[in-house]
């Protein structure tokens, strides 16, 4: 689990004279993994470790390796878009069993277990 900060976006809030968007800011899941790289690296990390790390973590998103929840809220594709509000909770499930426990149990939770018999290519 990592907690983020979402950023609000001053110019589209200036721009449209709404101020919902100061509330809540609209981004995309693959937008909210970066922040969420981000934040697990943190600000001393050599910025080739961020890029390597968003890259892996983008393409296996992307792949459907794995689900990001966000404030329970499942989201499969990097271009889904997410309504924020100040801070988001991302968990990352997998929706692979790992191949030592191929023969045995499973280990996806249940939340991620229905995502995963709706979406049958995972």
């Amino acid at each position: 689990m990592i907690r983020v900060t979402v950023p609000v976006d001053d110019g589209i809030v200036e721009s449209t004279g709404c101020a919902a968007f100061a509330l809540a800011t609209p981004l995309r899941a693959d937008q909210l993994i970066a922040l969420a790289v981000e934040e697990a690296l943190g600000a001393r990390a050599p910025q080739d470790k961020r890029e390597r790390t968003l890259r892996t973590v983008t393409a296996s998103f992307s792949a459907g390796d794995f689900v990001l929840d966000v404030d329970g809220r499942l989201f499969a594709r990097p271009g889904d878009v997410v309504v924020c509000a100040k801070t988001a909770t991302l968990r990352f499930f997998s929706v692979r069993k790992p191949a030592a426990l191929a023969s045995g149990g499973s280990t996806l939770t249940p939340h991620t277990s229905h995502w995963a018999r709706r979406n049958p290519r995972a």
